[in-house]
């Protein structure tokens, strides 16, 4: 009897021990989140910041020198084409004379008041030599009709003649910018004006507002030099630096969602141009970086100007202002029915991707071939059906076999 008692109790004990190693030999269950894989609409975006600005913009330069007088129109000032006077220059004042450059311009007068009278006296001899030469040229030829004088005598008193009359005109052109040099001079020596000369009025070249005033103040500016610049504000573009191997893969008329405008809702667009260049930037992290910019117009019907603001683009050209921040993104891939499993689940195995299926409690490695990708949802060409569950951020601890418990069901 004592014999089996111990028998038994020694059986208990190997039936605890083994209960114990298996206890903490059987696998631990873990949880995880899944979701399901479904089909649906799918796209791929290239994502920028961008910035407005009026598509045709205008600069108002200054047609001539002169005095500019202070420019009242501000900022967003409606103008009118040929109406809207958008600057006013004066003529420009003489400058002030000090001593020095006085006792130099009377000098100046001086000398030019003594250089017509020695021109003059040069013209009174030309016209003396020639009196001379038409009394001698007139003397033999009259002695060349008696035939007391050889032919040779008579051509050589009509070139003289020539010779004075040419000399003569020589000398009044001499005198005549002699006077006009004497005119100058004493223009030079006048007091200096006040202006009060003819303004001249420059009128807005388009219609549109005043975008910017590169000049207020009133002061001299010389021909050419900008004053304004005028545009259309219901004209609005976006332009956005995209890498240039970002800018390869969109072309135009590529669709654009407009985001971070200001408003609720995106607006509409699309690719007008991608520019044929691009430019050396350095980014925020001081790499330098090969930028093209992409021209992108809004679409969609503003609406009236006292509706709200809203989706496709209603009232977005009257609340968008010239250069606005805002955020795109252009569409360069799309597709309305795609088999798709969320980018959270996916990992690299490899060369290839695979993804934890959940199958009766247990996670079983599955690896599949990926076409598109964006930040959500990658498009799944083959390794998986509509309908399976994936685990979705899976831990570096789980792996193919392993028992899971779903923590609750994720919507994809």
């Amino acid at each position: 009897m004592r014999r089996v008692l111990r028998h038994t109790r020694l059986i208990a004990m190997v039936l605890v021990v083994l209960g114990i190693v298996a206890v903490a030999l059987w696998p631990d269950t873990l949880e995880v989140d899944a979701v399901e894989v479904v089909r649906g609409p799918m796209q791929v975006t290239i994502n920028e910041d961008g910035q407005t600005r009026v598509r045709e913009r205008f600069v108002v330069s200054a047609p001539v020198t002169g005095r500019l007088q202070r420019i009242v129109l501000e900022p967003g000032d409606p103008v009118v084409r040929g109406r809207t006077v958008v600057a006013r220059l004066t003529p420009v004042p003489s400058p002030l004379l000090d001593s020095r450059t006085s006792v130099e311009l009377t000098a100046s007068v001086e000398a030019a008041r003594a250089a017509v009278g020695q021109t003059r006296a040069e013209r009174d001899r030309a016209a003396e030599t020639l009196s001379r030469a038409r009394s001698a040229y007139a003397r033999q030829e009259a002695l060349a009709k008696a035939g007391a004088i050889a032919s040779d005598d008579l051509e050589a008193a009509a070139t003289a003649v020539k010779t004075g009359e040419e000399a003569l005109r020589a000398a009044e052109f001499t005198v005549t910018r002699a006077e006009y040099e004497l005119e100058l001079a004493r223009a030079r020596l006048q007091a200096p004006t006040t202006g009060g000369g003819r303004a001249v009025d420059v009128v807005a070249p388009v219609d549109g507002v005043v975008l910017r005033r590169l000049r207020e103040s009133e002061t001299i500016v010389p021909s050419g030099d900008p004053l304004l610049e005028i545009g259309d504000p219901r004209r609005i573009e976006i332009v956005a630096d995209f890498l240039s191997t970002d800018a390869v893969r969109i072309a135009p008329g590529s669709p654009v969602i407009v985001e971070q405008w200001g408003g609720g809702h995106p607006l509409k667009g699309r690719v007008r141009r991608v520019e044929p260049s691009g430019a050396m930037k350095v980014s925020a992290l001081g790499v330098e970086e090969q930028r093209v910019n992409v021209i992108i117009d809004l679409t969609g019907d503003p609406g009236p100007p006292d509706a709200p603001a809203g989706s496709d683009g209603v009232r977005a050209r009257a609340a968008l202002g010239d250069g606005y921040r805002v955020e795109v993104r252009v569409v360069v891939w799309s597709e309305a029915d795609v088999l798709k499993v969320p980018i959270g689940s996916l990992f690299r195995r490899g060369d290839g991707w695979a993804v934890f299926v959940v199958d009766a409690g247990l996670a079983r490695l599955q690896p599949v071939e990926l076409g598109q990708r964006n930040d959500v949802d990658g498009q799944v060409l083959d390794g998986l059906t509509a309908g399976e569950r994936v685990v979705l951020h899976p831990p570096d601890t789980l792996v193919d076999g392993a028992q899971v418990a779903m923590r609750g069901q994720t919507e994809p």
